[in-house]
């Protein structure tokens, strides 16, 4: 793209973000209006369309500009039964990032709204100016006004009005070239009115990692009471079984020959069945194939192993560390468990990717199933982002009614070890 169209794009973005200013201000009316109103639930109503436009405009910052605004996440609290105007008021100031965006709607984002409108204003009124460089003359002696007025130009007859087109053109090229330094300096605005603090940040982080810390501790706890239930009803039953039957044989080995010879091989038959089942206990702890092989072959054997058609990706230079590993490998079994069950399903898309500029894992999980997948509504999902959230993985599920499903991952890692896989 020439500078020309870049100039001209910055222009257009320009516009945007005044047009968005103009826009926090009626959200700005309307927490004003939620704060003085006893309507029940006005006020949570206008908070969360206060904070989608502060969040539009940080995710324009960091688009536009490269500039990244970080947001503090509101805390979780039940806002609609807050009483009286004093106590709405409580509620929104006493969480410093919801004061923040109430700062912006109501006074920064107007200050950003002059600087964005600067350039578009200068060619507006250059455009003016080129205006009455064709038709100043006439509007000065045809209809019987007395000369107009472009800055310094008084516009009187032709050679005024050339005067002020040359001028009008000159003002709105200044404008489109102060279009780009403009969207920047307005993105550096966002970030230094709505970044939020270091002590913030950081006390956003330690409550996430307690958060996260319960999380992996109640699931560890979970799975080694799964994993004492699976022992103790699967193959500890059938040990202490044929225990019984060898002791049996035993007490008729002179007796009955023939029936000592089937209890050897009920015995047998029960042995087989437990170390089965020790072989299936330990794959569902930690698979052989992925501790062997890696993420990659291991998730391979997960879509031969699938009912659905399942076409695997992967673009991973190297491994990542084991617990990252385990983490990924078991929510995209998850996942393709949930389409092979629920979803009615008949293919399924498997992306393993790294990013090395952001040292991120990426996994997407598509299915051409039923669609209308939602973690609010069952444990699977929900389970996939608690499994991935201490390694601050995030998950992502887009699933309309009617298909598809898909569901993007991301976990940031390092990668640790050379790659090993069958390709």
């Amino acid at each position: 793209m020439g500078d020309g169209m870049k100039r001209m794009q910055a222009l257009r973005r320009s516009h945007h973000l005044w047009v968005l200013s103009l826009a926090a201000m009626h959200w700005s009316v309307m927490v004003g209006l939620a704060v003085w109103t006893p309507v029940r639930g006005m006020l949570p109503w206008a908070a969360r369309g206060m904070r989608r436009l502060v969040d539009r405009e940080r995710a324009l910052a960091g688009r536009w500009s490269g500039i990244e605004v970080g947001a503090a996440p509101a805390p979780a609290r039940d806002e609609s039964e807050r009483h009286g105007v004093v106590a709405r008021y409580r509620w929104l100031l006493e969480d410093p990032q919801r004061l923040r965006e109430w700062r912006w709607v109501t006074l920064y984002s107007f200050v950003g709204g002059l600087l964005v409108c600067l350039p578009v204003g200068l060619v507006c009124y250059g455009l003016w100016g080129v205006f009455l460089g064709f038709f100043g003359a006439y509007l000065a002696q045809d209809a019987g006004w007395d000369g107009l007025w472009y800055t310094a130009v008084h516009v009187t007859d032709v050679p005024t009005g050339l005067m002020a087109g040359l001028l009008g053109l000159a003002v709105a090229a200044a404008g489109v070239l102060a279009a780009p330094g403009v969207v920047d300096r307005h993105a550096r605005f966002v970030r230094a009115a709505l970044a939020p603090s270091e002590q913030e940040v950081m006390a956003a982080r330690i409550a996430h990692l307690a958060a996260t810390r319960y999380d992996a501790v109640d699931t560890s706890a979970a799975e080694l009471r799964r994993i004492e239930r699976d022992l103790h009803d699967g193959a500890q039953a059938r040990l202490v079984a044929m225990g019984m039957t060898l002791d049996a044989a035993e007490h008729r080995l002179d007796e009955d020959p023939e029936a000592v010879r089937a209890l050897l091989a009920e015995a047998r038959a029960s042995s087989s069945a437990a170390l089965r089942e020790l072989r299936d206990l330990v794959r569902g702890i930690h698979p052989p194939v992925l501790a062997d092989r890696g993420l990659a072959d291991a998730v391979r054997s997960l879509a031969l192993l699938s009912p659905l058609d399942t076409e695997v990706t992967v673009d991973l230079p190297a491994r990542p560390e084991a617990p990252v590993e385990s983490a990924v490998y078991f929510a995209v079994a998850e996942t393709v468990t949930n389409a092979a069950k629920h979803a009615e399903a008949e293919r399924l898309w498997i992306d393993l990717a790294y990013d090395p500029s952001r040292a991120t894992l990426r996994i997407g999980v598509t299915d051409d199933g039923q669609g209308g997948a939602d973690p609010a509504r069952g444990s699977g999902l929900a389970g996939i982002e608690r499994r991935l959230a201490p390694f601050d993985g995030v998950i992502a599920v887009h699933s309309p009614a009617g298909g598809p499903t898909q569901i993007s991952m991301e976990v940031p890692c390092a990668l640790s070890s050379p790659k090993t896989t069958s390709c």
